[in-house]
């Protein structure tokens, strides 16, 4: 069994407070949730309004697989969310 782990940062310039980036994470959540099967939620920097960090983590048997879903997931969040992805750091274990 292997694990793949990401977590991604967003920066959101034109949001203008906690509502309104709760709204974008909300939607960018559970649309990657609806369209993989992966764990995904908010994992750091919740108190500010500019700055989105979100983790996924997938579950597989092979490497090559791990690494596939990953991206794909990348790719998908880029697409939804004006939001510039600024860093990600991923691995599998």
């Amino acid at each position: 069994m292997l694990i793949g782990s990401c977590e991604v940062t967003f920066h959101a310039n034109w949001v203008t407070s906690l509502k309104e980036k709760r709204m974008i994470v909300k939607s960018l959540v559970e649309k990657t949730k609806h369209k993989f099967n992966v764990s995904v939620a908010e994992v750091d920097c919740q108190d500010q309004h500019k700055i989105i960090v979100i983790g996924f983590a997938c579950v597989t048997n092979e490497k090559r697989q791990a690494d596939s879903i990953i991206q794909h997931v990348l790719r998908f969040m880029e697409q939804n969310t004006d939001a510039e992805m600024i860093s990600e750091e991923f691995e599998v274990f």
